[in-house]
């Protein structure tokens, strides 16, 4: 068992959410950065979608009240265990009493927590995720606050040795300098004048602090323009659909996003991509990259690929632990 120490309205419990609930109008919901989420279970032997902490608000402080193994993954953040400093990446066991504090990042924007076992809340349409917006999910429905206290499932005992272990390459985020997005075309895109498509993908665009889990506000020097009037009613949208309202400014849609707007699209963010915008700090310049079809499905085929590579050699690596 664990006890929050610190709360805050945005600090959450995720796993992958509810994609199949969409049809309900639910939102898809789940961890903006699934790769970080994944790999804090994998160095847990855990499922790679079982529920972890999201982290968006600093410090955060946890203390264990029973000998529990954990990782932190995600943003480059300063970690303790008491007095110990942990590495990126890293999954150790914490004894009874002993505090993880992690302060503000140095590089990205969003830590995972993730504990062995997986945090026992209860399942609600198939998933364990905290839904803000829907108050159901996680933890009655709400962020994490003061004293606060988890459990996790049941789960084999996970041999560590005393100062833990990680990966050699941590999950990448985005550098200080910006994010660079790859996309596709979506419904609208050849709507829009050619003056504003060169605009969308030669500009620097800027996070703005309208950013939340239910989108990100992009803000840039040029309004984009439609080449005529269009009139279009509610439609379905998806994570990473790029709605550009009346104003011309994009608008990203993310994990919590609405199941339906009316907004033109001018195109689509490719999900492993979407993990790194999850990563952008408020201020910090996002420039696209569009990209065919056959392009995207190979790299998310390629982000598979890797994924199940790591798992084998995160298994290959606890054979050869000294303990």
């Amino acid at each position: 068992m664990i006890e929050i120490l610190t709360g805050s309205s945005l600090n959450t419990i995720q796993d992958f959410g509810r994609p199949h609930a969409m049809a309900m109008g639910v939102a898809q919901g789940g961890a903006m950065d699934r790769l970080a989420l994944s790999h804090g279970n994998l160095l847990l032997d855990n499922p790679v979608d079982a529920a972890g902490i999201e982290i968006v608000f600093f410090p955060f402080r946890v203390r264990a009240h029973a000998e529990t193994s954990f990782a932190v993954t995600g943003a480059a953040c300063p970690a303790t265990l008491d007095d110990l400093k942990l590495p990126r990446d890293w999954a150790i066991t914490a004894k009874p009493g002993q505090t993880l504090t992690l302060r503000a990042p140095e590089q990205g924007a969003r830590a995972y927590l993730t504990l062995r076992g997986g945090l026992d809340v209860p399942p609600v349409l198939g998933a364990r995720s905290t839904d803000l917006k829907g108050g159901f999910g996680g933890l009655e429905g709400r962020a994490l606050q003061k004293g606060d206290r988890l459990s996790c499932l049941a789960a084999s005992t996970l041999r560590m040795p005393a100062t833990g272990y990680g990966l050699a390459r941590p999950c990448p985020v985005p550098p200080a300098d910006g994010t660079r997005i790859r996309v596709l075309p979506a419904a609208e895109h050849d709507v829009f004048t050619p003056e504003s498509l060169k605009t969308f993908h030669a500009a620097a665009w800027t996070l703005t602090p309208s950013a939340n889990r239910m989108g990100y506000r992009l803000e840039g020097q040029d309004a984009l323009k439609l080449s005529r009037p269009l009139s279009l009613f509610s439609h379905g949208i998806l994570p990473g659909t790029v709605q550009v309202p009346p104003a011309g400014q994009p608008i990203i849609q993310m994990m919590d996003a609405n199941t339906c707007g009316g907004y033109p699209k001018i195109a689509t963010v490719i999900a492993p991509d979407l993990r790194l915008l999850s990563q952008t700090v408020v201020g910090a310049p996002v420039h696209f990259e569009t990209i065919t079809r056959d392009d995207a499905v190979q790299i998310i085929r390629q982000e598979a690929a890797d994924l199940k590579r790591l798992a084998a050699a995160i298994a290959t690596l606890r054979t050869q632990l000294v303990f």
